[in-house]
């Protein structure tokens, strides 16, 4: 009989602490891991890893699969690109606590929010809950291809208890934060990781309307927080505008963390209309983890870039009169059509502005505007801007962003870094990787599914910073995507490989990591589109002791489950 159910062999160990690789076997009974080092004894099954990084599975705590999970058993794109768990529910957005008349709102604040079509949400999401409890036993009732975890969303709980006036901006009253209160803690017991709250101006229903919890007041984020510390678990994640002043807005920040004594994470980006909060941020962060408090930013390690084209959900030209008069053909024929000279001439001289329900729409601006291209230039050169392209020709910029798209049938994409890249390069984010108190995320899975494609950040962080440009050292990378971000969400059973802690492992090809050019299915619920980006170099991808990718295929293996509340280290 086989001493174990999968060994994996020979394989290059990066245990996800930062140490030094060393050439070992992996040995896993059931969910766990069993041994590591010369492995003796046979597997059920053997995984031959010579050549061959072995790593914890990517952890990743800033998602927005909410809906996802609920209708699909795959959590693609994060789980092409080694991620064996995820945390959703950020940015105060999510579908429980929920009463049957306030659905609608819910699904149109998600949709104005992280660009999730409608259609799709009121195709695929069966509302079998109103208490977020209800929710989390919904999720539990379907396995996946990675484990799950769920963050309470403030907007979701504050219409569910204020109604209209919620949706109104209104201050909460005492009774409602009571019952704010209350619902926290019992959803921190149900197993919820924490609190999510979103002080954004970009946060949108497509009509315009703010989220409801842009306003909300001190007392009543204070008394939510309490609500966790009733519980004795979870943390809150916040995104914010940092707006008028952000060092108030973080003080304010500090002071709901110092009252519950709760950890915290906030989301971490470079405004280019404001490119120096973020050190500002920074700095305020470090210093209040050196006074002893748990406050981490959180930032991507790269640009936050969206993809402007004919097949994704935005182009430049997205509200223009004509432009919506076709925007129901096929792509090659809306390209075909718009290459027309009187199409063409229409749609340049209408305003883009008037007809566009895009969020984001007035910080797109043409000198961030480059041609993404094959493979993808996630650094582009601002004298390759669209702007800078327009100034050295006879064109306008608009014409010259008119053209990239048509080109190729239309299959062309434009890349917009939205942050993260005001001085024109990656210096910023290189800047917060030295930052050891900053977390990697703001991928994204789930969201913005058809223009912006960030949930890869884990591959491109490796390949780019660690394999091309050897900026940092492989183990210290890997560190930052697994123990890092799995000790952040309080999941201490993972990210670490070593005897007694979960078996969530990757297979890594270093030379072959990487992802290609993004393409577009109509895979979703009611037919709805995202994009996605073919992805090598991962052998394997085992979840909970079970091989679920093997060369980039799935196996059908479904041993994700949801997770219910910070979990303590495995006794081996």
């Amino acid at each position: 009989m086989p001493a174990f159910d999968l060994v994996i062999r020979g394989g290059t160990v990066v245990d996800g602490t930062g140490g030094a690789p060393i050439e070992a076997d992996v040995g896993i009974i059931g969910n766990k891991i069993a041994a590591i080092g010369d492995v003796p004894g046979s597997g059920a099954e053997e995984l031959d890893a010579k050549g061959k990084l072995v790593t914890p599975g990517f952890v990743d705590i800033h998602t927005h699969y909410d809906a996802q999970a609920v209708w699909d058993d795959h959590m693609a794109p994060s789980s092409w690109h080694g991620v064996t768990t995820a945390v959703m529910g950020n940015c105060g957005v999510g579908f429980a606590p929920c009463k049957p008349a306030d659905r609608d709102r819910l699904i149109e604040l998600m949709e104005g929010v992280e660009d999730i079509p409608g259609a799709v949400m009121n195709e695929g999401l069966k509302w079998e809950w109103e208490s977020f409890g209800e929710y989390l036993d919904a999720l539990e009732r379907r396995r996946r291809d990675i484990d799950v975890c769920a963050l309470l969303p403030h907007a979701a709980m504050r219409v569910f208890v204020m109604g209209d006036r919620a949706i109104n901006l209104e201050n909460a009253n005492q009774a409602d934060i009571a019952q704010m209160r209350q619902i926290t803690k019992e959803a921190m017991q149900s197993g919820a990781f924490g609190f999510s709250t979103s002080r954004s101006l970009s946060h949108k229903t497509l009509k315009g309307d703010p989220t409801p919890t842009l306003r909300a007041q001190e007392e009543e984020l204070r008394c939510i927080a309490m609500g966790m510390k009733d519980a004795g678990s979870g943390m809150l994640e916040m995104v914010s505008e940092w707006a008028p002043d952000h060092h108030e807005e973080f003080a304010m920040l500090r002071r709901v963390i110092e009252s519950c004594g709760r950890p915290a994470v906030f989301t971490l980006a470079q405004r280019h209309s404001r490119p120096e909060v973020w050190r500002d941020l920074m700095k305020h962060a470090d210093k209040a983890v050196a006074d002893g408090l748990s406050i981490r930013p959180v930032a991507a390690p790269r640009a936050i870039g969206v993809l402007l084209g004919l097949a994704g959900s935005q182009n430049p030209f997205s509200g223009c009169k004509t432009y919506k008069s076709i925007a129901h053909l096929p792509v090659a024929d809306r390209a075909r059509r718009m290459a027309e000279p009187a199409v063409r001439a229409a749609i340049l001289s209408e305003d883009p502005r008037e007809g566009n329900t895009f969020p984001l729409f007035h910080r797109l601006s043409f000198d961030f505007m480059f041609r993404f291209g094959n493979p993808p230039n996630y650094q582009p050169d601002p004298k390759d801007s669209i702007a800078a392209i327009a100034a050295r020709g006879n064109q306008t910029a608009p014409e010259v962003a008119y053209d990239m798209l048509i080109e190729n049938d239309g299959a062309e994409f434009i890349y917009m870094p939205l942050g993260n890249y005001a001085y024109g390069d990656l210096s910023m984010p290189q800047a917060v990787l030295d930052n050891r108190n900053v977390i990697m995320g703001l991928g994204d899975g789930g969201a913005h599914v058809a223009f912006i494609l960030d949930a890869g950040y884990q591959t491109w962080l490796l390949s780019h910073w660690g394999r091309d440009q050897k900026r940092w050292d492989m183990p210290e990378l890997i560190r930052r995507l697994t123990s890092d971000t799995a000790g952040a969400a309080g999941l201490h059973d993972r990210g670490i490989l070593r005897p007694g802690l979960k078996a969530d492992v990757n297979i890594i090809d270093w030379d072959k990591l990487g992802a290609g050019a993004p393409y577009v299915v109509n895979d979703l619920p009611a037919g709805g589109k995202r994009l996605l980006q073919k992805v090598t170099g991962y052998d394997a991808t085992i979840v909970s002791g079970r091989v679920t990718f093997r060369g980039g295929q799935a196996t059908g293996t479904l041993p994700g489950k949801l997770v219910r509340g910070p979990q303590a280290e495995l006794a081996a």
